[in-house]
């Protein structure tokens, strides 16, 4: 027998159609077949993705979508133009995509990332492999960090206990404790501390119209308000146990002004990029040392490793213990999130597990990201 079920849902939306189908007669034989319809709920709120009001939300998602494919697979081709000649071929594209809302709390926890990959494996000629977040959801995970295995592979070390912190627009640390006196290797784990840029970021495009604060010289012109950090800190995510993540949902502008409206109305602009600096310094730091007490060195990538006063601050909490960039350590630190997508794509072509169940709180090891055939022949 040769065994396949066929699942699908029309356009009347009356609801979910499966067969159980053997392919191994001449003819296909159905096994098995269920008409499930929807619960009202669900059906009431697909619908209302149909009405014209929600209907410019759908479209820009599902464009935007398709633009970003081919941008990625633009991108992906002329980065291989700029390697030529290749030493090899390339074997898998790992390709993360465009978060779009990222919320792993509520009745249907969710990840949203675009960028469509049969449009990447298309342009490319090559084999990809995405959307590797929401399988570890599925197991009852939060999607991410998803990083620390591979920051394990790259900056794992048998002498030290480390912390790798990726401060991107939001922060996540990594521990990489040394091994036991016995060479057994205790586990990796890690999670969202916070905000890492998108709040600097949000803020000086809002009153400089820059994208971001270069070195942070912006910061530096202001001071850290004592008070307003002390109303961001009380946020129950910073105080929340891991497992955890998070992102710009949580932390953007309408969530800072509503903390405090007063004390955002009665300081500069300049105070306030220097409290939203301190807020990142301040959570990173506090998660490392209440995660890891013992840690010998903490590693940065990310591009707040290119943010020279957000580095200073952390050099100053962290006190003896050295805060330094990756490429110290041989990854620059802009890349070592791309690697780490590689190395998951590397992990899903080879059959082997992409998630750490002690990292994200999935319920086992699993394989991340789906395949998308290379298109026969080249691109």
């Amino acid at each position: 027998m040769e065994l396949y079920i066929g699942l699908l849902s029309g356009t009347s939306m009356d609801g979910m159609d499966a067969c159980l189908v053997d392919f191994r007669p001449s003819v296909p034989r159905i096994l098995g077949s269920l008409h499930k319809p929807y619960p009202h709920a669900l059906l009431a709120e697909l619908r209302a993705l149909l009405r014209p009001a929600a209907e410019e939300g759908v479209h820009r998602m599902a464009r935007l979508d398709a633009w970003l494919g081919e941008l990625f697979g633009a991108t992906a081709l002329e980065l291989l133009q700029n390697a030529r000649p290749l030493p090899a071929p390339v074997i898998a594209i790992g390709s993360h995509g465009q978060t779009l809302r990222h919320c792993p709390q509520g009745d249907w926890p969710y990840t949203l990332q675009i960028g469509d990959p049969h449009r990447i494996a298309e342009r490319t000629g090559l084999t990809v492999v995405a959307d590797f977040r929401r399988r570890d959801l599925a197991a009852g995970g939060q999607g991410a960090p998803l990083v620390p295995p591979a920051h394990a592979a790259f900056f794992g070390h048998d002498r030290e206990t480390r912390i790798i912190a990726n401060i991107g627009g939001i922060s996540n640390i990594t521990i990489l404790p040394r091994p036991g006196p016995d060479g057994a290797q205790p586990a990796v784990w890690g999670f969202d501390t916070g905000p890492g840029n998108t709040l600097m970021d949000a803020w000086i495009l809002r009153h400089r119209d820059l994208a971001f604060d270069e070195g942070g010289a912006w910061a530096r012109q202001g001071r850290a308000h004592e008070a307003l950090l002390d109303k961001m800190l009380a946020t129950p995510y910073f105080h929340r146990p891991p497992p955890k993540s998070t992102g710009p949902e949580m932390f953007n502008l309408d969530w800072l002004e509503a903390i405090a409206p007063v004390a955002m109305a009665s300081l500069t602009p300049e105070d306030v990029q220097a409290t939203l600096l301190e807020l990142t310094a301040r959570t990173l730091l506090q998660a490392a040392r209440t995660a890891a007490p013992d840690a010998d060195r903490l590693l940065v990538c990310g591009g707040g490793a290119f943010n020279e006063a957000l580095m200073g601050r952390l050099r100053e909490l962290a006190g003896p213990m050295p805060v330094e960039s990756t490429a110290a350590h041989g990854v620059d630190p802009a890349w070592v999130e791309a690697l780490a997508f590689a190395w998951l794509a590397r992990q899903a072509m080879n059959g082997r597990a992409g998630n750490l169940p002690a990292v994200t709180g999935a319920r086992g090891a699993r394989i991340l990201g789906a395949i998308y055939p290379a298109t026969p022949g080249g691109a």
